[in-house]
């Protein structure tokens, strides 16, 4: 089977889990990976139950497309990502409750939970607002993706980054757990937070946890 082939039925494949996973509803979220010289996306509007993998868009990073399908509205932010990020191959954007909840406050997440590892960073921070598929909101994701894995978006949803499209899956449902406990842990109380050195011993640990450690070529270029 091609590369070509392989992780066009990633794609399909970890689609079909975005709303089992509670990632998405509907149509809503799209998923990408890098390939050739630029990335493979889903297609605009269509439900994952009948996304084929010819159906799976091959986008250039100039934003063209050679497709009877047109890409998601979403294709902007996915190039820009890979643009600024070598170390990034896959991306997953979805509109789970309760990342959105705090987006849809401007809110990021701090460091509650060890697990704020998952981001990269002592932080997942919430990028501002903008029109959906525009230039504005993608530059916002890439600022706030700096030096991060993971962000939200403001009245809107989040994005995951990672090596591997099953890496940026398992992250995704990591924020949104994240996102889940600190939404809680706001209703009992003022949330104590892990000062620097906590976090830094964490993601020095993370190095070798689970799917971070594991080999990445299935997506990388």
């Amino acid at each position: 089977m091609s590369r070509d082939q392989t992780l066009r039925e990633q794609i399909v494949a970890h689609g079909l889990k975005l709303t089992p996973s509670g990632l998405s509803q509907g149509t809503s979220g799209n998923l990408s990976v890098r390939h050739d010289e630029g990335f493979l996306i889903t297609p605009s509007g269509t439900p994952y139950e009948e996304i084929t993998p010819e159906a799976v868009v091959q986008v250039a990073m100039d934003g063209s497309y050679a497709h009877r399908l047109r890409p998601s509205s979403e294709w902007r932010f996915h190039r820009d990502i890979y643009a600024a990020r070598p170390d990034v191959h896959a991306v997953v954007h979805a509109h789970p409750p309760y990342s959105t909840a705090l987006a849809m406050c401007r809110m990021g997440i701090p460091a509650a939970h060890y697990m704020i590892a998952v981001s990269g960073g002592d932080s997942i921070r919430c990028a501002g607002y903008y029109t959906y598929g525009t230039q504005e909101l993608s530059d916002a994701v890439v600022h706030a993706l700096d030096g991060r894995l993971a962000c939200l978006l403001a009245n809107h949803g989040m994005i995951a980054v990672g090596a591997t499209l099953e890496q940026t899956m398992w992250r995704a449902v990591e924020v949104e757990t994240l996102a889940r406990q600190y939404a809680l842990a706001l209703q009992v109380g003022k949330p104590a937070l892990l000062n620097d050195a906590e976090v830094t011993q964490v993601l020095e640990k993370f190095g070798n946890y689970g799917l971070i450690s594991r080999n990445s070529s299935s997506t990388s270029t």
